[in-house]
């Protein structure tokens, strides 16, 4: 145990150096999470069960993934984990460096949180295979794929590390662009599922579900583990080579956290973290509507990679200046710091307490013990009462000074 921990691998900062926005930023993110994770579908079942209202129908596409093309407000959401990761990078190895240790130490400590996040990713993945699911399109998986080349990242001139962005965003677009398209006849049944209807046309067909070069580099990487059957392909579309664009929105947190380590700036930060934020945006969204690089989450394009960073940078500048640079909303923010403080234990709860606890209740109360608000609700009531259940046993290690970390 010890003083603190970060999901993305170890804010290591004492607690009166910790940045309050961070903490804010990781709880807000986990609580959403945790409203899906005793039913992860409960907004399909919402709009499913309300087919003529507007407002379900909203809620329904904006709190799942978009099928392919485009982005909803869920598909915000691991780019933010991922951000996160560079953004505590700095604090977390600074402070490390301030307690004696040297290079050496903190190159082995990236080495080490990078293959532990890893293997937990796998392990999480696997709590309902009858095998090791060997598959790496978990966030942590991905986040430790990446985090030990981000750590050589660290303290290098910010130019050196936007040259990298745009350099490894722009190879990433050509891997895909070289690779052929697929011919007339091609067999689009390996890209059914989860919504996904017609393949894109034209130079957007370079980036077409199931049929890119990082499917590819899948089918033969993926059939090199043992599994009960041949990887064919992810229903989902997600693949393995995602932690390649997925570095670059980690490091642009990592660029925005030693920002923030720059003292005396006040309003300076919330102010460029803005600018910078919105020009990614456009960025992105000129990419997607140019035809150039759509917006597609599930393989991390490199127009996603500047969108969705630049809302992360969006919603970093506001909790900034709203927590850093005015006191009194830490009371207001404090569930949330419970939450962000523990964020690995958090997550981990997400993945197995948070369904444990739901099926206990139906045992134990009954099958449809939050009938009371509705068919329609129910299972989204469900994920309110175990996420309460979470909060309080985050609460609960909060008050012990029990902090989990990697």
């Amino acid at each position: 145990m010890a003083d603190i921990n970060t999901f993305s691998g170890g804010d290591d900062a004492l607690p009166s150096e910790r940045l309050i926005c961070l903490d804010i930023f990781r709880g807000l993110v986990l609580f959403l999470l945790l409203l899906g994770a005793a039913n992860w579908d409960w907004q399909q079942h919402f709009a499913d069960s309300h087919p003529d209202s507007w407002f379900a129908q909203f809620v329904g596409f904006q709190l799942d993934h978009a099928p392919w093309q485009g982005v909803t407000f869920w598909d915000l959401i691991q780019p933010a984990f991922m951000f996160m990761v560079g953004v505590s990078m700095p604090f977390s190895y600074l402070s490390r460096a301030h307690r004696g240790e040297r290079y050496g130490d903190l190159l082995t400590h990236a080495l080490i949180r990078s293959l532990v996040l890893i293997f937990l990713g796998i392990f999480l993945r696997s709590m309902f295979s009858e095998s090791t699911n060997w598959t790496f399109e978990d966030v942590l998986t991905q986040i430790g794929l990446g985090y030990f080349v981000l750590f050589f990242m660290w303290r290098k001139w910010w130019r050196i590390q936007a040259i990298t962005v745009f350099a490894v965003l722009f190879l990433y677009w050509l891997f895909f662009v070289i690779w052929k398209t697929p011919m007339e006849g091609f067999d689009w049944a390996i890209a059914a599922g989860e919504g996904w209807t017609a393949p894109l046309t034209g130079f957007e067909g370079h980036w077409n579900k199931n049929a890119n070069p990082a499917h590819g580099f899948d089918l033969w990487f993926l059939n090199e583990f043992s599994r009960p059957e041949p990887f064919m392909a992810h229903e989902g579309g997600y693949q393995t080579l995602n932690f390649v664009p997925a570095f670059v929105t980690m490091l642009i947190g990592l660029m925005a956290g030693e920002f923030l380590q720059e003292e005396n700036r006040g309003w300076a930060i919330p102010k460029l973290l803005m600018f910078v934020g919105v020009v990614g945006i456009l960025l992105g969204v000129l990419l997607d509507a140019t035809g150039i690089c759509p917006i597609v989450k599930r393989i991390w394009t490199p127009s996603f990679v500047l969108y969705s960073g630049g809302w992360c940078l969006l919603a970093l500048a506001i909790l900034y200046a709203v927590t850093e640079l005015y006191s009194g909303w830490e009371k207001v923010g404090k569930p949330f710091i419970i939450l962000g403080m523990n964020s690995i234990a958090v997550y981990v709860m997400a993945w197995i307490v948070a369904p444990w606890l739901n099926t206990m209740l139906k045992i134990h109360l009954s099958e449809n013990y939050t009938g009371f608000f509705g068919d329609a609700l129910r299972p989204f009531m469900e994920n309110v009462i175990t996420t309460v259940i979470v909060g309080l046993i985050a609460w609960w290690m909060y008050r012990r000074r029990i902090f989990l970390r990697i």
